[in-house]
């Protein structure tokens, strides 16, 4: 069983024989897991940046207890089909979208915005955000990759450019330069709809210290000595250990505060396309435009984020603003703010009737996949929101007028808080091993009225 475990995560492989792999080890590996209920909708993959195929994102999330896992890539809906067909495999809910850079600098006239000058949730840029498209039915994919398609475009023009910035600081530091077709590219998926973020930059960078340096003392030294990066005692501690088997992932959370800074370029609005005609884009493929909340930071929870100021001081006033751009729900990470943070959050989204999905990005080993945290009171609602979410992604495959924000859904007299209980009673209810034809049974239901 051990090779049809490593082929699961074998990116060499096509998605059809990693689903086969799965298959094969489930069926003679696996016994019928209880969940414990816990949910995750934002795992990343291979086709941004991960150690984990869609398919190994899914049997991961499987074996941490989770009852749904949904993949978000950066600029990529690669990972769905896969990840869709991995879920159902195991019998968890399973659902998929993406995540992008938008621009708030404009208004619906054109006109500069309030926060065209503010960092709004993204840490290097002003006004530039993130949002997620979410709950894109099957059928939708190929359109999103059509999308998507210039936005990886534009992103590898300037990926290019940044590895000739970081070459002069390698060359300077005495190490050997990044050649860009095989060290970053070659580590990306961008050949197969997969997008090249910063982190494979910085991956090919810490190769480079790693040939020079080896794993251990000698590597921090010279972090400190030949480029002027600090590290941090305790991440220190992790890195003299050359046994680490999450040393990559250690190493870029220190040269992504230490080094990208020195190399980063800003993405321009051909990358990132108006917040507004995103969303509309995401409506018109019966998806979900989501707004990402970071909130105000005072430590890192994944240690590669310093601490700053975003949302909190303007928040009532974006909320506002993405209401009015056409955005449908706000997406947020219990385990990366305060309580009090959240609790505002979700006095927002009450107020604008947004929906609130829940989920941890997960791209990193060293990450669990289990989010305890909406296991409590004040965030058990967005388990029944995921469930929501599923249930609206299999309708809305079965006929866009199911959608949850679909003005012909035969439900739209509800108000949210009802049709939201609605869907995640049929999310729940599904054979999750066969949730497409469990969709189509819940659509001759809703139109009966039985809802």
């Amino acid at each position: 069983m051990r090779e049809n475990l490593r082929a699961i995560n074998d990116p060499r492989l096509s998605c059809e024989e990693r689903i086969s792999s799965l298959k094969n080890y489930y069926d003679c590996s696996l016994s019928k897991k209880t969940g414990n209920g816990e949910i995750n909708n934002h795992i990343h993959t291979i086709y941004s940046f991960s150690p984990y195929t869609p398919a190994m994102a899914a049997l991961k999330a499987y074996e941490a207890g989770l009852e749904a896992a949904g993949s978000v890539d950066h600029d990529s809906i690669a990972a769905a089909s896969e990840m869709l067909d991995a879920c159902a495999v195991l019998g968890i809910g399973g659902c998929v979208g993406f995540e992008a850079r938008v621009s708030f600098k404009k208004d619906r006239d054109g006109n500069p915005s309030p926060f065209a000058s503010k960092k709004i949730n993204n840490p290097d840029s002003e006004g530039l955000a993130y949002m997620t498209v979410q709950g894109i039915p099957r059928q939708s994919i190929k359109k999103a990759a059509e999308f998507l398609a210039p936005i990886r475009e534009e992103r590898l023009k300037r990926s290019k450019a940044m590895t000739v910035s970081a070459n002069v600081l390698l060359r300077e530091a005495g190490l050997q330069e990044i050649d860009f077709d095989r060290d970053v590219y070659g580590i990306s998926q961008f050949a197969k709809g997969g997008e090249i973020t910063e982190r494979h930059l910085l991956a090919a960078a810490a190769e480079k210290i790693i040939i020079k340096y080896g794993k251990g003392q000698d590597l921090t030294d010279a972090l400190k000595q030949k480029m002027g990066i600090t590290v941090d005692p305790k991440i220190a501690s992790l890195l003299r250990d050359s046994e680490n088997p999450h040393y990559l992932y250690d190493l870029l959370g220190v040269l992504k505060t230490g080094l990208l800074p020195r190399v980063f370029i800003q993405p321009d609005e051909n990358e990132c396309i108006s917040a507004i005609k995103a969303a509309e884009f995401a409506l018109s493929i019966g998806a979900i435009p989501s707004y990402a909340y970071l909130g105000d930071i005072e430590e890192s929870v994944t240690g590669d984020k310093k601490a700053e100021k975003f949302e909190d001081d303007f928040i009532e006033e974006l909320f506002d603003l993405i209401s009015a751009f056409g955005f449908k729900a706000v997406t947020y990470m219990p385990p990366r703010n305060t309580l009090k943070q959240l609790l505002n959050v979700q006095r927002l989204c009450d107020q604008n009737n947004f929906m609130e999905i829940s989920g941890v990005d997960i791209n990193s080993s060293r990450q669990s996949f289990n989010c305890r945290e909406v296991s409590r009171k004040e965030f058990r609602h967005l388990i029944d929101t995921t469930w929501a979410l599923i249930a609206h992604e299999k309708l809305s495959g079965v006929d866009a007028r199911y959608g949850l924000f679909s003005f012909n859904n035969p439900i739209a007299a509800l108000d949210l808080k009802e049709r939201l209980a609605s869907y995640a009673e049929f999310g729940k209810k599904f054979d999750l091993f066969n949730p497409d034809e469990s969709a189509e049974k819940a659509a001759v239901e809703i139109d009966k009225g039985n809802y």
